[in-house]
């Protein structure tokens, strides 16, 4: 049966469980499901106030919203989460894969810990067990269940510096010699680039089974970085700006959505042109 164009992009009822839900870009693919008539789940740490963030969107779009404090690098946790979930939309539809370490580089000024001879070994386990593990985890247990009922989506949010490494002079401070030079840490390029592999196992492990699995790549997004920053960055980008905070959900509803259905497996770029650089 032919639907359009509005149809297409409908989610309305379907439940999408958004790991790191109730941080910058997490809270902005939330607001993104909901507007399509989705059913946000915000998954994170108590720190983010997940359940707060919840009762926000809840307010603002008029839809059922639920929020999960919940680590997600501890299986029992995931398990636990998908259990909760179940009892209260009685389905999952949609895992956005989202949450991630991501320490500010600009934070590490005069330190020598960002660099990859004096990077840490908790921190590439710990940024290790967010971005990657974390992602494995949800994808075994919601995956499965979705898998089990032959319908679902699974998103992998990852970046830029997935398909480019990182440009170390945007970080470059002046008066420091080489070795004290801050850097972007080895583990973002690592993680973000693994779970565009993890993406294209999940799609051809579970094209069988009706789950479709595809990434995202976004740029970096303005989020009041310094005047300095903003223009190195903005030179390397043929649009010549960093994206604003709501310019992938546009993305996010068409990969969540029946609007990309012949779609898995893909790692979807979106960063102004970067790398056609």
């Amino acid at each position: 049966m032919q639907r359009d164009t509005e149809q297409l992009f409908d989610l309305t009822g379907r439940v999408a469980v958004i790991t790191g839900g109730a941080g910058l870009l997490g809270y902005k693919h939330a607001e993104a499901i909901a507007a399509a008539g989705g059913l946000p789940v915000l998954v994170d740490l108590p720190t983010a106030e997940p359940e707060t963030k919840a009762q926000q969107l809840k307010a603002t779009f008029g839809v059922r919203a639920l929020g999960c404090t919940t680590d997600i690098t501890k299986a029992d946790q995931v398990r636990s989460l998908l259990t909760t979930v179940l009892e209260e939309f009685g389905t999952v539809d949609i895992l956005i894969n989202n949450a991630a370490n991501n320490p500010k580089v600009e934070e590490s000024s005069g330190q020598t810990w960002s660099r990859l001879e004096q990077f840490p070994l908790h921190l590439w386990e710990a940024d290790l067990a967010v971005g990657l593990t974390g992602a494995f985890l949800c994808s075994q247990v919601i995956g499965s269940e979705m898998a089990r009922r032959r319908k679902g989506v699974i998103l992998n949010v990852a970046s830029d510096l997935a398909v480019i490494a990182p440009d170390q002079r945007l970080y470059r401070q002046d008066g420091l010699p080489e070795d004290q030079q801050p850097v972007k840490p080895v583990t973002y390029s690592v993680v973000k680039t693994a779970l565009v592999g993890l993406t294209r196992y999940l799609a051809t492990y579970w094209a069988d089974a009706g789950v479709r699995v595809n990434a995202i790549s976004p740029g970096g997004v303005y989020n009041g970085q310094s005047d300095e920053f903003v223009t190195r960055l903005s030179a390397l980008i043929p649009l010549s700006r960093m994206a604003r905070v709501d310019e992938y959900k546009g993305a996010i509803v068409f990969l969540c959505s029946d609007a990309s259905s012949y779609m898995t497996g893909v790692n979807l770029v979106i960063d102004g042109g970067r790398s056609s650089w």
